[in-house]
């Protein structure tokens, strides 16, 4: 007969007013949740929620045993501060790392948490069978949220890392030297095939919604498809990842919050 206490993850999902796509998202993450048996709760909050009833939310999760990790859905709307949210989650509860303290880690190479779309573009490559050391990566995009930390991830691969953004000159050719390009710059079809390395691997990190209501990413995938030697779709290919790295946070979480 076991002794140890089972441990039951939990992941509480703040949502502030009705972006259609944040409500995609969170309702993907939610699916996710139910499907593999992760304790879920949904905060969905009105447009005009203020900073302070937002923060002291994520002060009570903060405090809530019962909640291992708490993922606020960006963007926020434009009153609400992002930066002073993020600021005060409980770092071992951000399971987004997109906390400073985390941040930090990640930098240094000692981290609890990634953040999920640079981990799941990260898995996507090693369950390909492609080393990044040694090789040339680009990354498309310098955000907070995907590109910076996916250069350091990359970097800490032994890829040899370039980060391109609005102000990079001679882009194509930049992006021509890459034998792993990573595009999260968010813009539809912005990658095309002539700035694109016959035989390289192409990941592409956007999600943008044409005129017509498709989907597409930032990647010209058609044309993309008969240069590179792997692709990654829009929908369907580094979406699933970004939320199966969001349940592994979410377990991780849980663990490391029954060690203490």
């Amino acid at each position: 007969m076991k002794n140890e206490k089972s441990i039951e993850p939990g992941l509480a999902v703040i949502i502030v007013g009705n972006d259609p796509a944040s409500r995609v998202y969170v309702n993907g993450k939610k699916k996710a949740c139910a499907e593999i048996g992760i304790y879920s709760r949904e905060y969905a909050l009105p447009e005009e929620t203020t900073q302070q009833e937002l923060l002291d939310l994520v002060q009570k999760l903060n405090q809530d045993p019962q909640i291992s990790g708490i993922l606020v859905q960006l963007p926020l709307p434009s009153h609400l501060d992002e930066t002073d949210v993020i600021h005060n989650i409980d770092p071992s509860k951000d399971v987004d790392a997109f906390h400073p303290f985390n941040v930090g880690k990640i930098m240094i190479g000692d981290f609890d948490f990634l953040p999920c779309t640079p981990a799941g573009v990260m898995e996507l490559i090693a369950e390909s069978g492609i080393d990044p050391a040694g090789k040339e990566c680009v990354v498309v995009g310098r955000s907070n949220i995907v590109g910076k930390p996916q250069a350091m991830l990359l970097l800490h691969k032994n890829g040899t890392v370039t980060i391109c953004h609005s102000k990079t000159q001679n882009l194509k050719e930049v992006c021509r030297r890459a034998d792993i390009l990573v595009a999260a710059v968010g813009r539809a079809n912005f990658i095309t095939a002539d700035m694109v390395k016959p035989g390289a691997v192409v990941i592409d990190v956007g999600m943008n919604r044409l005129d017509n209501g498709k989907l597409c990413g930032d990647v010209d995938f058609e044309a993309v498809k008969q240069v590179a030697q792997a692709i990654t779709p829009v929908p369907g290919g580094v979406g699933p990842m970004t939320i199966t790295m969001l349940m592994r946070n979410t377990i991780k979480a849980a663990e490391l919050q029954h060690q203490k």
